[in-house]
């Protein structure tokens, strides 16, 4: 069982009302301890710059989810650094679990969705490890 902290980002704090399909921006606002309007207005920025292709549908948004280049261009310019856990055709080797994944501060990257992860606790909105069976794709790290 993975230890989950219930961790809007400051989401709330910082006057936005609803539910969002913010991910990113609470994972970013999270594990890099940095305010939600700023991690917000951070993605909302990398976004404007997206060229348009036939596999994604819209730019990105920091409200209703961002594209994975984009989202490697935030964390670039956070100074993060990439991992990859997860190959074509390997299966899943790592899991969002204390044991299988480094200690420290981490953003991982999971089907769909984006979470923080702070020396083996989760903080997120909801439990979204299914049990420490669900495959981790990378994780960022500062």
């Amino acid at each position: 069982m993975v230890k989950f902290v219930y961790n809007d980002g400051g989401r709330a704090a910082a006057g936005f009302k609803g539910t969002a399909g913010d991910c990113a921006v609470r994972a970013v606002a999270i594990a890099a301890a940095i305010p939600y309007q700023e991690a917000y207005d951070m993605i909302n920025r990398h976004s404007k710059n997206e060229k348009p292709s036939k596999r994604r549908k819209g730019k990105s948004s920091s409200r209703t989810g961002v594209h994975r280049v984009t989202f490697h261009k935030v964390m670039e310019e956070l100074g993060w650094s990439w991992t990859p856990t997860m190959q074509i055709g390997s299966g899943c080797t790592v899991h969002v679990r204390e044991d299988e994944l480094p200690s420290g501060r981490l953003i991982l990257n999971l089907s769909k969705h984006y979470a923080a992860f702070l020396d083996g606790v989760l903080h997120d909105t909801y439990d979204d490890s299914r049990n420490g069976k669900r495959c981790v794709y990378g994780y960022w790290r500062s």
